[in-house]
């Protein structure tokens, strides 16, 4: 789609949506984007970094984790592992360790071993990555539009549907410290 249609596209209400002109995909989504915005600036005041992409074993742990959806031990993650690689305990061990230490992992101590849970979602991680990306733009709209061109139908359907969840009127700055909130 030529970006002239995208962005007249983008900026046109959802089908069967009552809302005002302006509110169409593009304003919805930078509604959205600035409330994640919003979100991981709060988070980065009280000292946490923007997460870094996970390596290639990382998210190798991380997907089985995040996919099982329970505590795990280091054992069944190396069994699962060992299906599709030659890979050592202590390998999956020093990475799963790596992983609490980073804090994408929170563990308990079962007996000698460990028991690790995801700290956040596939999801959540996935939105910081977009959102650290997002905001090396210098123009946020422009990148949003190149971005919503490279989309599949399926894709831009699924921006539409994430954008009846938050509504742009959620989307407020953090306050300034000593400043209260909504002024």
């Amino acid at each position: 789609m030529p970006p002239t249609r995208l962005v007249r596209w983008l900026a046109a209400p959802a089908e069967g949506d009552t809302a005002q002109s302006g509110s169409g995909l593009l304003a919805g989504a930078l509604s959205l984007f600035a409330l994640v915005n919003v979100a991981f600036a709060t988070i980065l005041k009280g000292g946490a970094r923007m997460p870094r992409r996970l390596g290639e074993l990382e998210d190798a742990v991380m997907t089985r984790v995040w996919q099982w959806n329970r505590p795990v031990t280091v054992r069944e993650v190396l069994e699962d592992l060992q299906q599709s690689r030659t890979i050592a305990y202590t390998t999956v061990m020093t990475v799963m360790d790596n992983l609490h230490h980073k804090g994408w992992l929170r563990r308990e101590r079962e007996g000698r071993a460990y028991r690790y849970e995801a700290v956040s979602t596939r999801e959540a991680y996935t939105a910081a990555l977009m959102n650290e990306a997002w905001a090396t733009s210098d123009n946020a709209a422009a990148a949003l539009v190149h971005f919503f061109g490279m989309m599949s139908a399926e894709q831009l359907e699924a921006l539409r549907d994430a954008l009846r969840v938050v509504p742009a009127a959620t989307v407020e700055p953090p306050a300034e410290p000593g400043e209260e909130p909504g002024r």
